[in-house]
């Protein structure tokens, strides 16, 4: 796990290469390397910043150069050993014992053939001194990071968006899309960038420059395609053994030559995945978290800590607790700064906090069960959804009576929140809307006239094309099964756009590497041949991975209520954060630029102070929204981590 980054025919490219690299250091302490030659006119120049985690000696180096070839290489293949063997007895001869050396000689090999039969997260740059091409290419579900800048014949790439801000000094423009796309989500979807003139490599692509300058593109690998080979597999009667593949991905991302540790919550997924990790590691570590008392209680939040703690116990984990109580003041700045587009999800705090005490502990790597959820219907809103089609049927007058019964509950008082009216008021703000609408109301801030009423009138248009994109994203499929078309469309969006994304950030921040088995291209054909109906069974989510969970772990760890990978925003936004969201809506960057109205921000901040509305989550991405535009408008590219 590493930082990549470089530059092909660009100008002045071995002092901005070095620069880029430079910017990287976090994402790789361990070493650092740059490789430079000559591509027609112009020349390539390659940077690489090493995070040691397979092959700790020289022979794993980057660049790695052989025979022609030049690779920076940012990622993992946990079927790296079954490649080796295989182009080893096609008479490869390897230097080391590298997934980096395996993936070089593939392409040598293979070329662009190679990548559908990589098993991993990456992202690289190949450069072929024979051609004088040069090659981008991004994992098939968009783990990792992969961003572009093209002017003319030219092109720059690094791992971070940071990066390419910093070298071009501020003069990068800000995309409003992005922003208004921000602003629904509380995150930057995949297929746009903060910035206008840079880009995001999709997930199962690659992208090739000619020494000429011209430029071809190609798609490897399409979830949709995935899908729906699913569904037919689904009607043929071929139904996978969920707990096998589940439990050989989980295998494969324990390969390391350093300690690899897991995330617990003592939530069904963190739970399985660490019984799996212990049974090949017997005396594995862990790492949960807990709040403050006062913030837990405040915020209605379940105890997780117990559930962890016996997990850890009957599986002989060595668990590490940390307790959640940073100066979020300090702490939003620099998160802020780390997560290179505004992200809303203070899920990447808790990330950060974990992964820098791991890496004080010298733990390098960390498993975690992100994705589990959107691939197995296991969120609230994939239930919510499904009971609205029931609640629509209703009749009219008595949802309306219900409606109104429920908006003048408050969701809070001066000592505690009240989890159950936020869950209800959130239901009945989309039960009645049609399927995509109702899905993308589920999960998303605002509704279209709530957004418009947000942001400047000039960006209207903007607000409609950013609604539309959700709508051709989510309709782009041949399913005929609404939980898994909801799924399809949480891989396609949620999960790169905002889990996988700030998990990349956070913990490479703390120079940790952090691995998600459930995000296995094995895992996800298989989750998309297991319909619906076995995934939400009754009102139980993901009830295929809790049945396939049921002989390794207790029903009580099973079975239990969703926990809560968050943060006590509520309680924050009360104390800690007051004065500085009366700054922001008084007189923040966002609202002298005119991109936000300040008259609908006091709004935000009033009906969320007198208890009646829950708007702390919209209060907590504004603030991050402001620090991100802050740096991102100061002129001075993105300034550093405070």
């Amino acid at each position: 796990m590493c930082g990549i980054a470089g530059t092909f025919r660009w100008p002045d490219g071995k002092a901005v290469t070095d620069r880029l690299t430079e910017v990287l250091a976090h994402r790789g302490p361990d070493g650092a390397g740059r490789y430079s030659h000559s591509a027609g006119d112009g020349e390539v120049h390659l940077g690489h910043r090493r995070l040691a985690i397979i092959d700790l000696s020289e022979t794993g180096a980057q660049p790695m150069v052989s025979d022609g070839l030049a690779l920076t290489y940012n990622g993992e293949l946990y079927n790296a050993p079954d490649l080796r063997a295989e182009l080893t007895a096609a008479g490869v001869r390897f230097r080391g014992t590298s997934d980096t050396e395996v993936l070089l000689e593939a392409w040598r090999r293979w070329g662009t053939d190679c990548l559908p039969r990589l098993r991993g997260m990456f992202a690289f740059a190949v450069f072929d001194e024979r051609t004088g091409e040069l090659v981008l290419a991004r994992d098939q579900l968009g783990i990792k990071p992969l961003f572009l800048l093209r002017r003319g014949t030219g092109l720059m790439f690094a791992s971070e968006l940071k990066a390419l801000a910093t070298v071009n000094g501020g003069s990068l423009q800000v995309d409003e899309a992005a922003m208004v796309a921000s602003l629904l989500y509380y995150w930057v979807p995949d297929s746009r960038c903060a910035f206008r003139e840079a880009e995001k490599l999709p997930p199962g692509s690659w992208l090739r420059c000619g020494p000429d300058g011209r430029v071809e593109r190609g798609r490897y690998w399409n979830l949709r395609d995935v899908a729906a080979e699913g569904r037919e597999r689904a009607l043929a009667g071929e139904l996978p053994d969920v707990a096998a593949i589940v439990e050989e991905s989980n295998r494969r991302h324990l390969l390391s030559d350093v300690p690899v540790a897991t995330f617990l919550s003592g939530g069904l997924d963190s739970s399985y995945l660490t019984a799996f990790a212990a049974r090949h590691r017997p005396g594995i570590s862990a790492y949960t978290i807990g709040f403050r008392a006062e913030d837990a209680k405040f915020e209605a939040m379940p105890d997780d800590l117990r559930y962890a703690r016996q997990v850890a116990e009957r599986f002989g984990v060595d668990l590490h607790e940390i307790e959640i109580a940073p100066n979020v003041l300090d702490l939003l700045p620099k998160m802020t700064y780390h997560l290179d587009e505004p992200i809303g999800d203070p899920a990447a705090i808790n990330t950060f906090l974990i992964c820098s005490a791991a890496r004080e502990a010298g733990v390098k790597v960390l498993l975690s069960g992100m994705g589990a959820d959107e691939l197995f219907a296991g969120y609230r809103k994939h239930l919510a959804n499904l009971l609205a089609l029931r609640y629509q049927r209703v009749p009219r007058p008595l949802r309306h009576g219900l409606a109104r019964a429920v908006d003048r509950l408050p969701v809070a008082s001066s000592r505690r929140g009240y989890r159950s009216v936020r869950f209800a008021k959130r239901f009945l703000s989309f039960a009645d809307l049609p399927e995509e609408t109702a899905f993308r109301r589920s999960y998303t801030m605002y509704d279209r006239e709530e957004l418009l009423g947000l942001v400047s009138p000039d960006l209207a248009g903007t607000v409609d094309d950013v609604l539309t994109e959700h709508a051709d994203v989510y309709e782009d499929n041949a399913l005929d099964d609404f939980v898994n078309r909801m799924c399809l469309g949480d891989s396609r969006m949620f999960l790169p756009g905002l889990n996988l994304a700030y998990t990349d950030r956070s913990s490479m921040a703390a120079s940790t590497e952090v691995r998600v088995p459930y995000v296995d291209v094995e895992v996800v054909k298989a989750a998309f041949t297991v319909p619906g109906d076995r995934k939400i069974v009754g009102r139980q989510g993901k009830a295929a991975l809790k049945e396939a969970a049921g002989s390794v772990l207790p029903p009580e760890i099973v079975y239990r209520p969703k926990g809560l990978f968050s943060a006590p925003l509520r309680a924050w936004m009360s104390r800690d954060l007051a004065p500085l969201v009366r700054e922001v809506v008084n007189d923040g960057e966002l609202v002298r630029s005119g991109l936000l109205r300040r008259e609908a921000l006091a709004r935000l901040v009033a009906e969320d102070a007198a208890g009646q509305r829950d708007f702390s989550k919209h209060l907590w991405h504004v603030l991050t929204l402001e620090y991100w535009y802050r740096g991102a408008t100061s002129g001075s590219g993105r300034g550093e981590a405070a």
